[in-house]
């Protein structure tokens, strides 16, 4: 489904090289059918809207909460739905949890505590129960890979691409990994400029946040919102949501 007030296309906080449209996309969290009707419609854009170079971003929590994380996973395995698109994963904080509870020589309290967040949810899209002995066992091992290989940023032009957001006030190339993946304030109350504009998920929202160094596209879909898709080309931005 695209709305038309978010179809339009508005003038963006920033800019890209000529030729190269991004296309990112918020968290999903175990909503597989969701994402699947987000590529499909993320190529058919680009069928449509013919350009030089095409990158698919997905800002991370592909896990958790929603009722099919392994299938949200086997579709980032897959290629991408633009051809001779390039496509970056980035980590989200319940990978971190996931990765952390699968992990036997992590401590005791890493698999209660992804339990608690959404991984029940995840371990029974494996068809696993929490209970049973090393449920990670029964994760393929190229789902855990995937998420191992996963960027912590990413960059282009105007516009730098994280799970969270960053600190305000410390260089984007110090920034602690544990903001990428965690923060919430001060950087969503934040009023001043950062040194690129911000593109993240984390924090849910009923609709897009586009400020002038920062854009927010977390709509909640594993809560009822809508999955949403920020396409970013030039000077311009508009929105695609499943």
């Amino acid at each position: 489904m695209v709305n038309e007030a978010l179809a339009t296309d508005l003038l963006a906080p920033g800019a890209l090289p000529p030729g190269l449209r991004i296309y990112a996309i918020g968290d999903v969290h175990g909503c597989a059918d969701r994402l699947g009707e987000l590529h499909a419609m993320i190529a058919a854009d680009a069928r449509a809207r013919p350009t030089e170079e095409v990158v698919l971003v997905h800002l991370g929590d592909y896990v958790d909460r929603g009722d099919d994380s392994a299938g949200v996973l086997e579709r980032l395995l897959g290629p991408c739905p633009v051809p001779g698109g390039e496509v970056v994963n980035l980590l989200g904080n319940h990978e971190v949890m996931m990765l952390d509870a699968c992990d036997p020589r992590s401590p005791p309290g890493a698999l209660p505590f992804w339990l608690e967040n959404g991984g029940a949810e995840t371990l029974a899209s494996y068809r696993v129960r929490p209970d049973d002995l090393a449920p990670w066992e029964s994760i393929p091992r190229e789902h855990l890979a995937l998420l191992r290989g996963c960027a912590l940023r990413w960059a282009a032009g105007d516009y730098m691409f994280v799970h969270a957001g960053v600190r305000p006030g410390v260089p984007l190339d110090r920034q602690d990994p544990f903001d990428l993946l965690w923060i919430r304030e001060p950087f969503l109350s934040f009023e001043g400029d950062l040194p690129q504009i911000i593109v993240h998920g984390h924090t849910p929202a009923a609709e897009p946040s586009v400020r002038p160094h920062r854009i927010g596209i977390d709509t909640g879909a594993c809560f009822g919102g809508v999955l949403t898709c920020l396409v970013l080309e030039g000077q311009r931005l508009r929105f695609l949501e499943a």
